[in-house]
């Protein structure tokens, strides 16, 4: 049996978590190819029933929150399917109701919108750095479950994804990111800020369970140390959370001919500005 998690003496966590054989890259995009075909099934399913539905992605830095996102919205429709990653709030957000600059973003019949953090940054970051006060802090935890509830009491099927990283896989993971050019953006000044309160973050995630785990709208953790893992395990809970049929038609869509234009002469090529060909094929032999 594995080990609960504990934290050690220097602040760490010994997470005592199996280790699993990892999927090969084959079968992983075969599987994650399957599930992509279910997901358009849920969503032709959400957009004919009109269902509205919220699925939040929280969890550390560099936990591979965004790649899953990445993976559930490729083969969807970016009308349908909708992310929202808000930035840092204006002075004017700050002003405001704590929930009402997310509001908007809620969606309307026939959509689903996934937060890229949420707001629960009231209940981490915001809390650990110092950028709420005590009060706000505590009237958070009081009116989040309410807020929830709410939401699901307006019909919103409401989900909510905490993804659990190692201490050792993401300190693995920021080091990775300081050497790839692609992803160093990755790495803003409040990333580096966390990795030396790890202990702070633990217990802020901690009493956010504790408050906000309700059963109208539960916690679901996903392992997240290995990273396609992660991916397949999660949007295989995603589909299983909406039931749904399959409301695409099963033969193939007929296309109809294209009427000829006899009258219609397409300009000369030579007049139009062409983007050049620097990478190409290799030429054909005459």
């Amino acid at each position: 049996m594995a080990k609960k998690k504990s934290e050690t003496k220097s602040g760490t966590q010994s997470t005592g978590r199996k280790e699993y054989k990892k999927i090969s890259n084959e079968n992983y995009l075969k599987e994650l190819a399957k599930l992509q075909v279910e997901l358009v099934k849920l969503q032709e399913w959400i957009t004919q029933k009109g269902l509205r539905v919220v699925v939040l992605f929280e969890g550390r830095d560099a936990a591979g929150k965004g790649g899953v996102i990445k993976r559930i919205t490729e083969s969807l429709s970016p009308r349908i399917a909708k992310v929202v990653a808000l930035g840092t709030p204006t002075e004017r957000e700050k002003s405001q109701w704590y929930f009402q600059r997310y509001v908007p973003h809620l969606p309307a019949k026939g959509e689903m919108v996934l937060f890229d953090r949420s707001w629960y940054n009231r209940a981490g970051v915001e809390h650990v750095m110092g950028f709420c006060t005590d009060e706000e802090y505590r009237e958070f935890l009081r009116s989040c479950p309410e807020f929830e509830r709410m939401l699901v009491r307006s019909g919103i099927i409401l989900i909510k994804y905490w993804f659990s990283v190692s201490d050792e896989e993401q300190e693995r993971r920021f080091k990775s990111r300081t050497l790839d050019p692609t992803k160093q953006w990755k790495i803003s000044p409040m990333d580096l800020e966390s990795r030396s309160r790890w202990v702070e973050y633990s217990k802020a995630k901690d009493a956010m369970f504790a408050y906000t785990d309700i059963k109208q709208a539960p916690w679901h953790v996903v392992n997240a140390d290995v990273k396609k893992h992660a991916r397949l395990n999660c949007i295989h809970h995603l589909l299983s959370q909406i039931p749904y049929e399959n409301l695409i038609p099963k033969k193939p869509i007929k296309l109809p001919p294209r009427k000829a234009g006899s009258s219609y002469v397409r300009p000369p090529i030579d007049e139009q500005t062409w983007v050049p060909e620097v990478f190409h094929g290799a030429e054909k032999s005459k």
